[in-house]
């Protein structure tokens, strides 16, 4: 898709989507990690349901470090994978203790060292816990900005490169939302409303269908 299509299609889902923001709930960077470490293979509503009781429990990385699995699993057991990610939250939190001064780090680099958060877990935390341009690449993201032509990749990381090359950075992060918003709404992986979408005659999935 050339520049000037891009600049119109993220006008466009701008205009679609007003209101596009998290819809993970948290009030500060470290739930905001736990919380995006929960949502792997789970949805945000879910994950939300399961936040608003364990965050009564347990409130800080010194908190969730004392725990043991046992402890930890059935809390978490609705996100799915649990016991994974009981592991994965008490490993990070005693190394946020042990090397971090109990603080969430506001570098991707620094995140991703920890177990359990990936790129895509990092990029949640440092665009909208610490307000540094970033994009956010899970499932939604793959699949629109793939299907619409804002990247041409076959994975995640190739796709992060693309979206950050092909999109200014200062709308990063609220191009993540949007995307997101309009995979969930519209261009969802089975049965696209294409017939509905506000970008439809610039997506090449939509121009290719109607050849």
């Amino acid at each position: 898709m050339i520049k000037k299509d891009i600049q119109k299609v993220l006008e466009l889902l701008g205009k679609a989507y007003p209101d596009a923001k998290p819809q993970l709930e948290y009030k500060n960077a470290f739930e905001l990690l736990i919380a995006a470490m929960l949502s792997a293979q789970c949805t945000d509503l879910v994950v939300n349901r399961v936040t608003s009781k364990l965050f009564t429990l347990y409130k800080t990385p010194n908190d969730f470090a004392k725990l043991d699995t046992e402890t930890l699993e059935p809390l978490i057991r609705e996100a799915g994978l649990y016991r994974t990610k009981a592991k994965n939250i008490i490993e990070t939190c005693k190394i946020l203790c042990e090397s971090f001064n109990c603080c969430v780090p506001k570098t991707l680099n620094e995140l991703i060292t920890l177990p359990g958060v990936g790129r895509k877990v990092a990029n949640v935390v440092i665009s909208n816990a610490f307000s540094v341009p970033a994009i956010a690449v899970d499932t939604h993201v793959f699949r629109v900005s793939n299907r619409i032509g804002l990247a041409n990749a076959k994975n995640v990381l190739k796709t992060e490169e693309q979206l950050m090359a092909n999109i200014d950075k200062g709308l990063w992060t609220i191009a993540h939302h949007w995307l997101i918003f309009h995979g969930r709404q519209v261009c969802s992986a089975k049965n696209p409303k294409c017939e509905i979408c506000p970008i439809n005659a610039l997506c090449k999935y939509y121009k290719g269908e109607n050849k």
